[in-house]
Parts: structure tokens; sequence; C-alpha cells
């Protein structure tokens, strides 16, 4: 099956209405009191992030046989998450960015102070949205637990968490391939993983189907990184919207600084393989994820 990239981001964006318009429902009004926090949260959410991993979750729901419209909650919720922690990656204790996707970062616009909160208030409002899923659209009760547990773990120090808490002590030291795998693999990964088992679980996907949907996360989770690493030496910041050259300026090993660019891309070719491969067993339902992975050869933002 031929990749067509045009075709692809014009589905993409279909997607992507359907999590921006539940971002937007769910969301604490900017006129509820008090206005600054809120406020914050709609600037830190409604900024033109891709939404993959939202997406990925609605992908998962939609191959188990579910409506994307009824999953749409608990995809919003993963991405409050993500979102929550693109605010506290980019205070100045963490990467100290003034940029995210080519606005001033959410610290510079509200102060240090509101960012905090900001992000606090985000991950708080995803884990009430989750436990909604029950509450509001039905599910199972135990479907629900599982997925909230899912969420937890992978937001956690044993997912997230433990991966910037990896990232922040590897600046300035040279770091082996298996322990940058392995932080990153937390940091971004385990998010891809629960996105897509939280779809499959409320969905009433197949245990061993949700296995397959796992391995391709954690590959798809590498080769994104990987692609990031590659974006930050030679990607357009009119595109990236962010700085690019900040992972050099704050001596982070890269894949980049350890393979070099065409060895790097070489890498994301072979995880991309192993996505496909992990989908092997699914139909034409499962197209879009299969593109996805594609994608990251393709990604230029």
């Amino acid at each position: 099956m031929d990749f067509n990239l045009i075709s692809f981001q014009a589905e993409m964006g279909d997607r992507r209405q359907i999590v921006e318009r539940g971002l937007a429902r769910f969301l604490p009004g900017q006129d509820y009191f008090p206005l600054k926090i809120h406020r914050a949260m709609h600037y830190a959410v409604m900024n033109g992030g891709k939404r993959i991993r939202p997406v990925m979750l609605l992908e998962a729901a939609k191959i188990a046989g579910m409506s994307e419209e009824r999953a749409v909650r608990a995809a919003c919720a993963v991405e409050m998450i993500h979102c929550y922690s693109l605010v506290h990656d980019d205070l100045p204790a963490m990467d100290d960015d003034n940029l995210r996707r080519g606005k001033p970062t959410c610290h510079i616009v509200f102060g240090e102070d509101i960012a905090i909160l900001a992000g606090d208030a985000l991950l708080t409002l995803a884990f009430e949205m989750m436990a909604d899923c029950a509450l509001q659209d039905g599910f199972d009760c135990q479907d629900v637990s599982r997925s909230i547990a899912l969420l937890a773990r992978a937001a956690g120090s044993t997912g997230m968490v433990g991966g910037q808490v990896v990232d922040l002590e590897y600046e300035s030291c040279q770091v082996a391939h298996a322990d940058l795998e392995r932080m990153h693999s937390l940091k971004t990964g385990e998010l891809f993983k629960a996105a897509l088992l939280i779809g499959a679980v409320l969905g009433g996907m197949k245990v061993e189907q949700q296995e397959l949907l796992r391995q391709y996360a954690g590959n798809f989770g590498l080769a994104f990184q990987i692609s990031d690493d590659i974006l930050d030496v030679c990607g357009l910041e009119s595109l990236t919207g962010k700085p690019t050259g900040s992972d050099i300026r704050n001596e982070k090993t890269t894949y980049t600084s350890l393979f070099g660019l065409e060895q790097s891309r070489m890498m994301v070719k072979n995880r991309v393989k192993k996505c496909l491969e992990s989908l092997a067993m699914f139909g034409p339902e499962a197209d879009f994820l299969r593109n996805l992975a594609r994608f990251t050869l393709e990604r230029q933002a």
C-alpha cells in the first residue's frame, strides 16, 4: 500500500476536528471564575496541537467497533495529560523554552505560577473526565477503572514523569543507546500505549489484539521521538513551531548526537517496519494506524 501524504493529512485533519470540538466542549469556559486559570488552560490546550494521542485512542476504539464520537471524552482526557506535560516541560526549571507550537509558551504569557497551576488543573481534569466515561457516557465501570489505571501508570513516575526525571538527570551527560531508548519509552511511548489501549479496552477489543496495539505503540513512540530529534537538527522553525537546536543548547544526548542524521533516519524506518508488522493481523480498519506510522518518515513538524 502506497503512502499518500496529502490524503493522510486530510484524514488526520478530519479526526483532529473531532478532538478539537471535544476539547472545546470539555474545557471549563474562559469566563469561569477564576478567569486567569481557565484562560491559561485554554491557551495551553487550544493552540493547534497535532492531537496524535487522542486520534490514536479514537482509532483503537474504531477498530474495536465503537464510534469515534462515543470515545471522544476519553480521547480528550489523554490530550489534556499531554498538554499539561508540555506546559511543565517548557518551564525555566525544565527545558526553559519560550515557544510552543509557534506561540509564546504558557509561562511567558501567564507567568510561571499560573502555568504550573494550569498544568495541575489539566492533569486533574483529565481524571475527572475519565471517571465521567462511566457516569456520563455509560461505559462499563470495570472497563473505565482499567482505563483510568492505564492512564495513571502511563502519566506517573513509572511512565511519562519518570522519563522526564531521567531526561533531566541525563543533561550534560553522555548516555548509552539502551538508556536513551528506555528514557524515551517512558517519556513518550507510555502515553501512546495508554491512548491505544484505552480505546481498545473501552471498545471491548480482545486481549490478543490489545497486545499487538501495545507493540505498535512502543515502536511508534520511538519512531516519533527519533524523528523529533532529526527535526531539532534540520527542521524549519516556521513548521515545527519551536526553536531548533534546543537539545544541543541543553546538552542533551539524542539519537542524532549518538548516531548522526542518516543512521537516525534508518532507525525510524526500522521502527516503522515493526509497527506495520504489529498490525499484520488487522484488516483495512487499521490502515490509518499504518499510515500514521509511515507519516513519521515524512513529518516536518
